[in-house]
């Protein structure tokens, strides 16, 4: 094999992670591909590398909607790591949930919530109870509930992720307040507009002190503010936010 093979993998690899960043997908998509091809011609059929190519694929094809593209890459993925890697490594729950997202994207919402189970069953045996892996176990699963109408089972796995953000992040980390808007929205579609508030006016406050002032998620704190005011009949105040928001947008 020629020594100068992985490296030359790993500098495709690279590339496309600067790609796909980027949100240059094309480009992400073919960096990977060629590393793929090279780790493919050079190294045995079950090696990590090779698995971990065709989930960068996956990926790329995923945010391109090419769902079942993806789908494809993350089960070959999830093949390989099933034979190199020990039965509850970490990679293996990440397989799991990439293929979950990839159901749900799909609309399989019961395949999606098989899956994200199994990677939290994953992680529940190979993290700690508060790495930040399992509070995106958790979310996934909220937000499949969420899907299924099932509202309180969704609250349920958000409040969970909230709590192990709480623990594993900085107080004003944009993750937590990405948590706290999960949780507010699904406190305004169940009408309990209050408690809704209560986490949108969190999840504002952290992203204000987080994000530069015209990042698109302060605009959609402003959005869900306004709609949250407008539910509650305080057409002043929503309209306050909405133009917020349009000023950002």
């Amino acid at each position: 094999m020629d020594k100068n093979l992985p490296a030359k993998a790993l500098s495709y690899s690279n590339d496309g992670d600067m790609y796909f960043n980027n949100g240059e997908y094309a480009k992400a998509l073919s960096s990977f591909e060629q590393a793929l091809d090279i780790y493919k011609t050079n190294l045995p059929p079950n090696h990590p590398y090779i698995a971990t190519s065709y989930n960068n694929i996956g990926l790329v094809n995923d945010n391109m909607g090419e769902h079942a593209k993806a789908l494809l890459s993350f089960e070959r993925a999830l093949e390989i790591y099933k034979i190199a890697l020990p039965p509850n490594h970490p990679e293996l729950a990440t397989a799991y949930n990439n293929i979950g997202g990839a159901y749900r994207n799909m609309g399989e919402i019961a395949k999606a919530l098989s899956y994200y189970e199994q990677a939290l069953e994953i992680g529940k045996i190979a993290l700690s109870p508060n790495h930040p892996d399992m509070a995106t176990s958790y979310n996934n699963i909220a937000a499949v509930y969420y899907n299924m109408d099932d509202s309180s089972k969704a609250l349920s796995s958000y409040k969970r992720a909230v709590e192990i953000y709480k623990v594993a992040l900085p107080p004003n980390h944009p993750d937590l307040a990405s948590a706290y808007n999960n949780i507010g929205f699904v406190y305004s579609n169940m009408g309990k507009y209050s408690k809704a508030l209560q986490y949108y006016e969190r999840s504002l406050e952290i992203r204000k002190v987080a994000l530069p002032p015209n990042h698109p998620n302060m605009a959609t704190s402003y959005n869900n503010m306004a709609a949250l005011y407008k539910k509650m009949g305080e057409h002043a105040k929503a309209l306050s936010y909405y133009e917020k928001a349009r000023e950002i947008e």
